[in-house]
């Protein structure tokens, strides 16, 4: 039973080494998009931040909706220091109730992230709740991928939000769609500091 494993376990190691030797770097960062129904979206960007900081990599974010709202994850960040960090949103749609100082927001947002796309300092630039603008039409997905095309060679981008738009999923190197199984708030609990923010 074990030589049997270990040759099942064998083969499969020489096929993944075998994928990964005609694997081809793209001399290019990469666009990533999460997106779904499910927790996790910016999460999961964040930790991608902290994998590029471990590289020694340059790191911006800019996010999209958030506003003044605390998080630990900024909080975190703004302690360790390396990432450069642009707060741009004015809180969730609902908050502000004012379309036109929405889309003024967004547009702002997607104009300091073109900036730091094109600039050529930046190996990982995160556009957090992006998706978000581009659901509420404050942004059109055909000048965000435009801004996207025009970025240096050297800079990947994380796009995090539900319901990111076809056209940017389909010129995407990465789409990961978190799917929602089961959420506490649904059960009635509140978002947890430490957990949800």
């Amino acid at each position: 039973m074990s030589d049997t494993h270990k040759q099942k376990m064998q083969k499969m190691q020489k096929a993944h080494q075998d994928k990964v030797a005609e694997a081809q770097d793209p001399d290019r960062g990469l666009v990533l998009i999460h997106t779904g129904n499910g927790k996790g979206k910016s999460s999961s960007a964040f930790g991608v931040i902290v994998r590029a900081l471990g590289w020694k990599k340059t790191v911006g974010v800019v996010q999209f909706i958030k506003g003044k709202w605390i998080t630990g994850e900024r909080q975190f960040f703004d302690r360790l220091g390396g990432v450069d960090w642009h707060t741009m949103g004015e809180g969730f749609t609902w908050d502000t109730q004012d379309r036109d100082r929405d889309v003024a927001a967004a547009t702002a947002a997607f104009n300091r992230g073109c900036e730091m796309m094109e600039s050529g300092d930046y190996d990982l630039i995160v556009l957090d709740e992006i998706n978000i603008a581009l659901r509420y039409d404050y942004l059109s997905a055909e000048q965000v991928l435009e801004g996207l095309k025009r970025r240096s060679d050297r800079t990947s981008v994380i796009l995090t939000g539900r319901d990111a738009p076809e056209l940017l999923c389909d010129y995407a190197d990465l789409v990961t769609e978190m799917t929602e199984v089961k959420h506490p708030y649904a059960a009635g609990i509140k978002a947890q500091r430490g957990v949800d923010y």
